[in-house]
């Protein structure tokens, strides 16, 4: 009798009972790995997030380390009128602390050439034929700049497809080409040629490299540049300003270190006084950016108090049956890095008047979080007051507080924190050992299936050698009891 599965033969639920004993072997073994598992991917994942506060904190450290990042000027501008913001401003660190009268008289521009009326031998529609027969071409260029292009133009080349060739060349420099319709018979079509290139000198010049006469209409002189046919109608002129009295021009609409390390750019001519002559003046202050330092040093209380919560959720141990600890309760290495950081952060800084940042209007409260309070606590004013207290009267002092080199908060902070966090940091190494041990516990995972398996075959071969003596013992009693009742 061929016996196909487990319990055929004899009738007995043999695969029930292969099935219990395969899980009896297993899950003990099982419950172990997936333990094992699941504090490994809670490992990686506490220490992936603990990374990334950290990184965030780094950030907000790094813009406190360096006199650079400190001392920013701030560059205020106040005009006499809301409607009218003659120019806009910018300071490098190295600008001087001051005050400026400036007045805007003129903006830089291009030049604008156009070409003649109908009636003196212009053009009387944008269908009009620039060139009749040959063909020659034209060269646009300002003589101060190497910027130049040249159109070919051929026998019959329209008014409007002479335009849109100049707008469309790849090595165009800033020349706009467009067609005024006069709409009179005299005036015909005026092509109008506006230079981007600004600046008193800057002119465009359209050269009519074949001295072809029809081209003439187009071009400001001959291929020798020897003679004027068009000129400009507006020429390219500078910007003009008055600085606190003093007449200053710039080629373009910006002026760079008119005033030193100091760049403004102008985008509207001051208004006029009564007398319809003077020009209203701006003033520009040049002084520290209290605003962008408050905002760092704020940044700096966030991410510090984002990444002690998450330390503090990490290590903790459950107050209760009810409460769960943290995925690295009591950790060694965890509990070591802040106490470090608080270490740091309360230190005193002697190259500093301020001495601690509790001067700076940071504290701690009772959580281990910074705070900058609006209270006032120890008689000292409030944490709100001594920082806008420093922000107006010891800036420099709050650089050296971050900064010194020995001692500096920022500086001791960014190099602690960079231990840890950096590609050969302790916590990336560590990351690094927790996933080796995931690779090891799949290697273990698949040694285990594999032992299981062949645990599963011993068993189906022993329990199917009993189902085939059963079906034949059940077989021989059948044939015995078939004789005794022939």
């Amino acid at each position: 009798m061929s016996i196909q599965s487990l319990g055929v033969g004899s009738g007995l639920d043999l695969e029930a009972l292969v099935t219990q004993l395969l899980d009896a072997e297993r899950k003990p073994k099982q419950d172990r790995l997936d333990a094992k598992d699941e504090t490994l991917d809670a490992e990686i994942s506490s220490l992936g997030k603990l990374k990334s506060k950290m990184k965030d904190f780094l950030d907000s450290v790094d813009e406190l380390r360096t006199d650079t990042a400190l001392k920013g000027r701030e560059p205020t501008i106040t005009n006499p009128s809301e409607n009218v913001e003659p120019f806009t401003a910018e300071a490098s660190n190295s600008a001087v602390e001051g005050s400026y009268k400036i007045a805007v008289s003129q903006l830089a521009s291009g030049s604008r050439i156009e070409t003649a009326k109908a009636v003196d031998g212009g053009f009387s529609g944008t269908s009009s034929p620039v060139l009749t027969s040959g063909s020659g071409s034209l060269t646009f260029k300002v003589p101060s700049t190497s910027d130049s292009f040249s159109i070919n133009v051929t026998a019959g080349m329209t008014l409007q497809q002479l335009s849109s060739a100049i707008n469309q060349n790849s090595a165009n420099f800033g020349v706009t080409s467009s067609i005024i319709d006069t709409g009179t018979a005299s005036g015909g079509a005026k092509l109008v040629f506006s230079s981007s290139t600004t600046g008193e000198g800057n002119d465009l010049v359209i050269v009519n490299d074949n001295d072809l006469a029809e081209l003439n209409r187009v071009s400001t002189t001959n291929s020798a540049e020897s003679l004027s046919y068009l000129s400009p109608v507006v020429s390219a002129q500078n910007a003009k300003a008055n600085i606190d009295g003093i007449d200053v021009e710039s080629t373009t609409n910006e002026f760079k270190n008119t005033i030193a390390n100091v760049s403004f750019e102008v985008s509207e001519v001051s208004e006029l006084e009564g007398d319809a002559v003077t020009r209203k003046k701006s003033t520009l202050k040049i002084g520290f950016d209290t605003e962008g330092i408050d905002k760092k040093i704020r940044d700096f209380v966030d991410n510090f108090n984002a990444l002690n919560k998450e330390m503090t959720a990490l290590t903790k141990y459950g107050l209760s049956d009810l409460e769960d600890d943290g995925a690295l309760a009591g950790d060694f290495m965890i509990r070591g890095i802040q106490q470090g950081l608080a270490s740091i952060i309360g230190s005193s800084v002697s190259s500093s008047s301020l001495g601690t940042i509790f001067q700076l209007g940071i504290e701690f409260n009772e959580d281990g979080d910074l705070e900058i309070g609006a209270t006032d606590k120890y008689g000292f004013g409030s944490g709100e007051d001594r920082l806008k207290d420093a922000l107006e009267n010891n800036f420099d002092e709050i650089s050296k507080l971050f900064t010194d080199e020995d001692s500096g908060i920022g500086a001791r902070l960014y190099d602690y924190v960079k231990e840890y966090t950096s590609y050969s940091g302790l916590l990336t190494s560590r990351e690094r050992s927790v996933k080796d041990q995931k690779d090891l516990l799949a290697d273990e995972r698949e040694q285990f299936e594999l032992r299981m398996s062949s645990y599963e075959q011993i068993l189906r071969d022993k329990y199917l050698g009993l189902d085939q003596t059963v079906a034949k013992l059940n077989q021989t009693g059948s044939a015995l009891v078939a004789m005794l009742n022939g």
